[in-house]
């Protein structure tokens, strides 16, 4: 294992992590998602008079659908699919008018999950200079022999890894940074569990520290259950590649500061 990454293992079993890793990623949840009240107005008609195609259509325009059902990104997709496959909207409706306007509205005003918000809040972080340095625009941060942060969103910061240090991949960045006139590109995310989604966001920042084209020390800045000690595949692939760099963001400034 890393030795960056046994002092992350250590500090999430050892200390406070969960407590200070909330100035990192601070869950706050977002209110209730709110309905446009022509849409809310048009949805009651049509569950009142039973217009199943009318319903869903009318569903359709909110940001989340009442129920969870594998055919409903489709028809978002392709609205035209609503009048051609009368008995999936049947099946679909009827479970609507089961729940009830009620729950219909509850469902669809749930806030935004937590770990979806997740996102930004490790580039908010690093803009508030917890790490010490300044951020820099792109001339000035080619141009700096001190250490410094490129300033930007992950686009900006996967455009420049692209021009200057020979990146090819598709995916956003979320940190380059200058220390010791040596460059560092990392991708952060909060792993909240094991399987699914959060195993396919492991493998993304991983394959970053796999890329040996790019020109740059490739560090991924994890945190969560990764660092929970057991038979779980993302701590057994720790134990595995010490040769990574795989660390908590709260150990981060420490690693840069040696390097």
């Amino acid at each position: 294992m890393n030795y960056w990454t046994k002092l992350s293992v250590e500090y999430a079993s050892q200390k406070s992590y969960l407590d200070d890793l909330f100035r990192v990623y601070p869950t706050i949840p977002e209110g209730i998602r709110e309905i446009n009240e022509d849409v809310w107005k048009n949805i009651k008609i049509a569950f009142k008079f039973r217009d199943n195609e009318k319903l869903i259509r009318e569903l359709l325009k909110l940001d989340l659908f009442p129920i969870k059902d594998s055919y409903i990104a489709f028809l978002r997709r392709f609205p035209e699919a609503i009048s051609l496959n009368p008995k999936t909207i049947n099946r679909i409706a009827g479970r609507l008018y089961e729940m009830g306007l009620d729950d219909i509205y509850n469902k669809s005003t749930t806030p935004k999950e937590t770990n979806r918000q997740m996102g930004p809040k490790f580039r908010e972080w690093i803009d508030k200079k917890f790490l010490g340095v300044e951020l820099l625009e792109t001339d000035e941060f080619l141009n700096t022999k001190d250490n410094a942060i490129l300033k930007g969103s992950d686009s900006k910061l996967t455009s420049f890894a692209n021009e200057h240090l020979n990146y090819s991949a598709d995916k956003g960045l979320d940190f380059i940074g200058k220390f010791n006139e040596k460059y560092v590109v990392g991708e952060a995310k909060f792993l909240t569990d094991f399987g699914g989604h959060q195993n396919a966001q492991f493998r993304d920042a991983t394959a970053l520290l796999e890329d040996k084209q790019v020109n740059a020390i490739r560090i991924a800045i994890l945190d969560g259950v990764l660092y929970i000690k057991g038979e779980n595949k993302m701590y057994k692939y720790l134990e595995n590649h010490p040769n990574q760099i795989i660390l908590s963001s709260l150990v981060l400034r420490e690693y840069l500061y040696s390097i």
